[in-house]
């Protein structure tokens, strides 16, 4: 896995990117549940509204709440943008 961008305190950096590695080995066919996976985690675990998008070949411009955002490559070319915006 490597970081493209964070914008995150250490602790809740390094839970969310434990959570995505999961998710995504958990999930390896599919996205979609690997992301409503993480989704539920990061609201139960760090309140409500995260939003999570895995896939390759995306680019994204968000709004975010500051110290809410996680941007990072998953076996190489899997991408994973979970950030919090209410």
């Amino acid at each position: 896995m490597t970081i493209h961008h964070t914008d995150m305190p250490e602790e809740m950096r390094v839970e969310t990117m434990e959570l995505c590695v999961t998710a995504c080995e958990k999930f390896a066919t599919n996205n979609e549940s690997a992301a409503k996976m993480i989704k539920e985690l990061m609201d139960k675990k760090f309140g409500s509204s995260w939003h999570v998008v895995i896939g390759e070949g995306f680019g994204f411009e968000v709004t975010h709440e500051v110290k809410n955002l996680l941007y990072m490559f998953f076996g190489g070319s899997l991408a994973v943008c979970v950030w919090k915006c209410s």
